[in-house]
């Protein structure tokens, strides 16, 4: 149900709009840009999308950093289901899927993708995964929005939106692959209390 914000903007009870699905489309053209300008190219990328959304994001960049340099760009997924901090403070995990491009990441450049930066925790199990199947030259990090209180010393690279928010907000990414349409939506934790997850991952994939 559509509901008017204090702004004036319309509202569904999920919460307002922040970006809507040309938004996202317009943030992704500027970070494969981001991406070529920094990297002199994108020879030696490759795009590694965190489950669930960061791997749809991933794929949408790849797909924009060809358009850009004319070749095709690497990308897969990695799980980081068993290296989070937080696998004993609830209920089992299911496994999600680790797609390694078969060139693997030794000594390339490996982009984290991911929908929602907030505490670090989640990038913080993806460097631990991302140890275990190489040695990458470097490793950056790209996600669609940040939305504050860090925990940990993680900072991304390219960002689509900074979204200044309480810890009593939510923020929920739809991408069409997983939720059948693109947007970022702000909205309120139920009963105020604080959120445990970032972007709109399922509870128990949630961001800590």
């Amino acid at each position: 149900m559509d509901s008017r914000t204090d702004d004036g903007s319309r509202g569904t009870a999920a919460g307002r709009p922040v970006l809507e699905a040309p938004d996202i489309a317009r943030v992704l053209t500027r970070i494969a840009h981001e991406i070529v300008e920094r990297a002199k190219g994108a020879d030696d990328v490759v795009l590694l999308g965190i489950p669930t959304r960061g791997v749809f994001l991933a794929r949408r960049l790849a797909a924009k950093l060809a358009e850009i340099t004319g070749s095709p760009v690497p990308h897969g997924a990695l799980d980081i289901t068993m290296y989070r901090d937080d696998l004993r403070l609830g209920p089992a995990r299911a496994l999600a899927h680790t797609d390694i491009p078969p060139d693997g990441v030794d000594g390339r450049l490996v982009v984290l993708v991911d929908d929602v930066l907030f505490s670090g925790r989640t990038i913080r199990a993806a460097l631990d995964a991302l140890g275990d199947i190489g040695r990458p030259r470097a490793v950056q990090l790209a996600v669609l929005v940040d939305r504050g209180h860090r925990e940990l010393p993680i900072r991304a690279d390219y960002v689509g939106k900074n979204l200044p928010t309480s810890l009593r907000e939510t923020v929920r990414v739809q991408l069409t692959e997983e939720d059948g349409r693109d947007g970022v939506l702000l909205g309120s934790a139920p009963g105020g209390e604080r959120p445990h997850g970032g972007g709109a991952r399922p509870a128990q994939q949630a961001e800590r």
